[in-house]
């Protein structure tokens, strides 16, 4: 497979569903991702990580490489921890990172991440609740990636998902810049 490459398995789900749910109304404190973006109008969305507003400048959202912590993302410390842990392991920085719930039946529609933003960073799914495996194609591949595990996919490509299963899937989805290119992208070494 050239576009997707399962990294780890046997990652526990307990402890970031736990602290999804307890979180009240976690799922509708923002709708930004169904109401915004068309292709993703059937999931739900936890920010963690988004851009940084004040560096847009002009610059289209997808074009803009600046990312912060969300305010809400306090509430989900080991979610965070981990895509802390995950980028040094990587050697990476973190950029922008989501909670998403796709409802049984639902799906993600077919298309491709635009914008520079996306032609430098790596795309990342850990797969937090999958009963059935988590559906998902890009380009000419498809996969299901089981509960527990963690996949870099190439966003380059065309890709969709599709929950088929009875019970909602929930994904952390988050994009890391390798660091070798920090210099060239976000105009320092870091």
């Amino acid at each position: 497979m050239q576009y997707f490459k399962r990294l780890k398995s046997e990652i526990d789900p307990t402890p970031f569903l736990d602290e999804i749910n307890g979180v009240a109304n976690a799922w509708d404190a923002s709708t930004g991702r169904q109401d915004k973006i068309a292709v993703q109008r059937e999931a739900k969305a936890i920010p963690l990580r988004g851009l940084r507003k004040s560096a847009i400048g002009g610059r289209k959202r997808c074009d803009v490489h600046d990312s912060r912590w969300t305010t809400g993302s306090q509430n989900y410390p080991l979610a965070r921890a981990f895509l802390e842990d995950f980028a040094r392991e990587q050697d990476s920085i973190l950029g922008r990172g989501k909670i998403v719930c796709l409802p049984a039946g639902k799906r993600v529609y077919p298309h491709i991440d635009r914008g520079q933003y996306y032609r430098v960073r790596n795309r990342y799914h850990l797969v937090l609740n999958s009963a059935l495996g988590s559906w998902m194609k890009a380009g000419d591949e498809e996969v299901r990636m089981k509960q527990g595990e963690l996949w870099w996919f190439d966003n380059d490509q065309m890709h969709e998902a599709n929950n088929d299963g009875d019970q909602d899937r929930i994904h952390m989805i988050f994009d890391m810049l390798p660091r070798h290119l920090a210099e060239e992208v976000l105009g320092t070494a870091a």
